[in-house]
């Protein structure tokens, strides 16, 4: 997901997308791409930024609340529907140096971008290139030349993870069914 919107990767991190304005008084939907809307509120302070890079002042939270699927949020400056629907497809971003610190065992998804993977029989699978949440798990997107790989975030899949590169366990025939391999015979 992070692809689509252009920012500075080394300074942000893109938590949710603007799904749609909400009522009448400048609320939004997000949507979080972590699959969970309540890391969003955590959240008390949020930048916007459209596809195209246009990086928005920081927006201060006046309030947040879970939806069905998504969090809804009310910005400081954003007064009505209207200025609500100008938003609507911008990305949310954080800044790194903003996220809480973490155990040592457990990681954020961005941190695992532009790491090279291997099996643990140490077979080359690719980059990851990045990350998104299919409603069930989180899936890291390998590329290998022109090939993807999916891979989901399960317990036991990541063995071994260090600044440059992240060995995997995969279940028997994952990689095989996922770098499209099978559909060609």
């Amino acid at each position: 997901m992070a692809d689509t919107f252009l920012f500075d990767t080394e300074k942000f991190v893109l938590i949710a997308v603007v799904s749609k304005a909400h009522g009448i008084k400048g609320e939004l939907k997000l949507y979080a791409f972590s699959g969970q809307a309540l890391s969003v509120t955590q959240h008390r302070k949020l930048f916007l930024v459209s596809r195209q890079g246009e990086l928005s002042p920081l927006f201060e939270v006046v309030r947040s609340r879970p939806g069905n699927k998504e969090v809804i949020v009310q910005l400081k400056g954003v007064n009505d529907r209207n200025d609500a629907e100008k938003l609507c497809g911008f990305g949310v971003l954080i800044q790194k140096n903003a996220l809480p610190k973490l155990e040592n065992d457990t990681f954020y998804l961005h941190e695992l971008e532009g790491l090279q993977v291997k099996t643990e029989a140490g077979d080359i699978v690719g980059t990851v290139k990045s990350f998104f949440n299919n409603g069930m798990q989180d899936l890291l997107v390998i590329q290998n030349g022109k090939n993807e790989v999916m891979i989901p975030l399960i317990p036991g899949i990541i063995t071994k993870r260090d600044k440059t590169w992240l060995t995997i366990a995969p279940p028997p025939g994952l990689l095989e069914i996922n770098s499209g391999d099978s559909a060609k015979g």
